[in-house]
């Protein structure tokens, strides 16, 4: 019998933790990370961009993402074959996609046949608000299956992390 598999497709304002969450929960879980930015970052390393993340580099990679989304749907098609190698891996539990607009988040689930779930990441901890592009400040524009609070401190982390994905994959039906 083939294990199950989850795609959660997990968004939230920047700085609110979704890569820490994402990295606490392959504590405990087999998990793959992937990001439908990873590719518009290759593009816009060859335009002079240098890893930087301030609010004028972040709203050079969200118009960037928007123009290869609306050209040929390319981010979310670099998305599709991950997900592929995600299912040709019998090893992997939980596949974490970063997707950020509502349009793209609906368009990668139509392209996913197996157990999927949104999650949306929030934080009271969160110091910027407004960062003067859609991809953040629209991120909490849709309606998620599950919401986490990353608001306690980084000790009880993993405890929380674990305990919220275990009652989620129960949700799920998914069974380890």
């Amino acid at each position: 019998m083939k294990q199950q598999k989850l795609v959660i497709v997990i968004n939230g304002k920047g700085g609110v933790g979704k890569d820490t969450f994402c990295k606490t929960a392959a504590q405990f879980y087999p998990v793959r990370t992937v990001s439908a930015i990873t590719p518009v970052k290759v593009i816009a390393r060859q335009c002079g961009w240098d890893g930087e993340k301030d609010l004028k580099a972040r709203r050079f990679l969200a118009s960037l993402k928007r123009l290869l989304a609306e050209y040929n749907g390319y981010p979310n098609f670099y998305l599709e074959r991950r997900y592929q190698e995600f299912l040709e891996d019998e090893k992997q539990l939980i596949l974490f996609v970063h997707i950020r607009e509502a349009d793209q988040i609906q368009d990668f689930l139509r392209r996913v046949d197996g157990k999927k779930a949104t999650l949306l990441i929030r934080s009271k901890h969160l110091g910027q608000t407004t960062y003067g592009n859609a991809a953040d400040d629209e991120a909490e524009a849709f309606d998620y299956d599950y919401e986490f609070h990353n608001d306690c401190d980084l000790e009880q982390l993993p405890q929380v992390v674990h305990a919220f994905l275990a009652d989620l994959l129960c949700q799920e039906g998914i069974r380890r």
